[in-house]
């Protein structure tokens, strides 16, 4: 079986995928959609220009995969797309099946926080809160950036989490009157995550952004204008970020990645920023090669899954970190991962391939889509935390490129934020309420007044004797 057929295999279950998402009414609808993307570009994109390129490996360039090229690309793609064949078409029949159900089972109209006269100040209070944290974090030089093990400053980064919660939130529940008040709030909040983006060099804020802005559409309804725009979103922000970067890269340094993207031709060239940040085959390879077992047993993943929702601080003791471990045990048993310290993303296929074989397989890849179902049904929520909930998990990775154990690791910083959040929003609401003004109230009367008889009206004689009401 060639590289190819394994392609083309991903191909028809994604473009199953992507079909089936246009029949579902819901929000869903914007993430089924957005995986399908995501996935495309590691699974189908990054293999089909190896496939053309043959680059070889190069320090600095993690595009062409060593192990691969030792295998060949043909034969290696080949063998480490097979279980990501299988997982994608399993998530497909799921997305199928919902699709039809949901056909049949009408959804509101709006989300309950719509009507909530307080959501809105709340969400731009935790977002001002959370600038603080940000602008804090930056200050102090302790920003936590994409593959980090652990953040020099929890607390700041734990506050900067706000941030990103409440602006998608303003993002999809902020209702101006003006359009143009409309544009250029999205569009400050956009430029806001965008920068962000550059700072902690991750793709997710930029692409929660874009999501947001999806998500609004949905709601409120879409148009050809709307879907071009948030595409352009999308492709702008991977784009434009790695263009900021160069800002901050040496001359030496742009002179070594003008020398790498040479290796390539001029047409897949400006595409390589993207690709470098979708690297879902470099976590199938791992799997591959490390195989299944010999890692944890599912009854140890299911304990470190829910130990990960309870704060370390009442745990008492380190929580497992997945992407370590995965960098660790699972990458390093190919690769020499001794002097490196990183936290990689595994990918729901290949977390329950590594744990469980292709049952494993099929577990992994039916949590993710349960929670998918969780996130649009917290979303239209009536109660804050779990709109919060909601919120957190659109600008978050785990719905892309995580399993289940990294999930759950994020649900529960989330559900940290959430406590704080609803926190802000029970103070916010106590202010507008006393800050309400108050309608004047009738004296009360007096009980011991003594009882007024009752008026009788006033009759005014015309000249004719006729009677008129003043």
């Amino acid at each position: 079986m060639t590289a190819y057929t394994e392609i083309v295999a991903i191909a028809c279950a994604l473009l199953t995928v992507a079909v089936a998402a246009a029949w579902v009414p819901s929000v869903a609808r914007v993430f089924i959609i957005a995986q399908a993307a995501f996935w495309s570009l590691s699974y189908l994109a990054r293999p089909l220009v190896l496939l053309a390129v043959q680059p070889e490996p190069h320090y600095g360039d993690n595009v062409p995969d060593p192990r691969l090229a030792e295998l060949g690309y043909d034969r290696g793609i080949a063998l480490v797309l097979h279980h990501v064949v299988f997982g994608l078409w399993v998530y497909a029949i799921l997305i199928v099946g919902y699709a039809i159900w949901s056909r049949h089972h009408p959804i509101p109209a709006a989300p309950a926080m719509s009507a909530n006269p307080d959501f809105v100040p709340a969400l731009a209070t935790i977002y001002v809160i959370g600038l603080l944290g940000r602008g804090a974090s930056y200050a102090t030089g302790s920003i936590g950036h994409a593959g980090d093990v652990d953040s020099a400053n929890p607390i700041l980064n734990f506050v900067g989490i706000l941030a990103t919660v409440a602006a998608l939130g303003l993002i999809i529940f902020i209702r101006p009157t003006r359009p143009r008040t409309t544009a250029l709030l999205i569009g400050a909040l956009l430029i806001g995550e965008l920068m962000w983006t550059v700072v902690v060099e991750s793709k997710t804020p930029i692409l929660g952004a874009a999501l947001a802005v999806a998500v609004r559409f949905a709601i409120l309804g879409w148009t050809k204008a709307k879907v071009v725009g948030v595409l352009a979103i999308a492709v702008l922000g991977i784009g434009g970020f790695g263009w900021l970067q160069s800002f901050k890269t040496t001359e030496s340094g742009k002179a070594e990645a003008v020398m790498i993207s040479s290796a390539y031709p001029p047409t897949v060239r400006p595409f390589l920023s993207i690709l470098r940040r979708f690297d879902l085959l470099e976590a199938a390879t791992d799997a591959y090669y490390h195989g299944t077992g010999y890692w944890l047993t599912p009854a140890e993943e299911f304990r470190h899954a829910a130990l990960s929702l309870i704060p370390t601080q009442l745990l008492g003791a380190p929580k497992f970190q997945s992407g370590t471990a995965w960098a660790d045990d699972i990458r390093g048993a190919s690769v020499d991962m001794t002097r490196v310290q990183v936290s990689l993303a595994e990918g729901n296929v290949n977390e329950g391939y590594v744990i469980g074989g292709y049952t494993g397989i099929v577990i992994s890849v039916g949590f993710t889509f349960v929670l998918l179902l969780a996130w649009a049904k917290a979303l239209y929520s009536r109660y804050f935390p779990m709109v919060v909930l909601a919120l957190a998990l659109t600008g978050a990775s785990s719905l892309f490129e995580r399993g289940i154990l990294g999930s759950m690791e994020a649900l529960g910083k989330f559900l940290q934020a959430a406590v704080l959040a609803m926190l802000i929003y029970l103070a916010v609401k106590e202010y507008r309420r006393r800050a309400k003004p108050r309608a004047p109230q009738a004296p009360a009367p007096n009980p011991r007044a003594p009882a007024q008889p009752p008026q009788q009206p006033l009759v005014v004689i015309g000249k004719r004797g006729s009677e008129s009401w003043d």
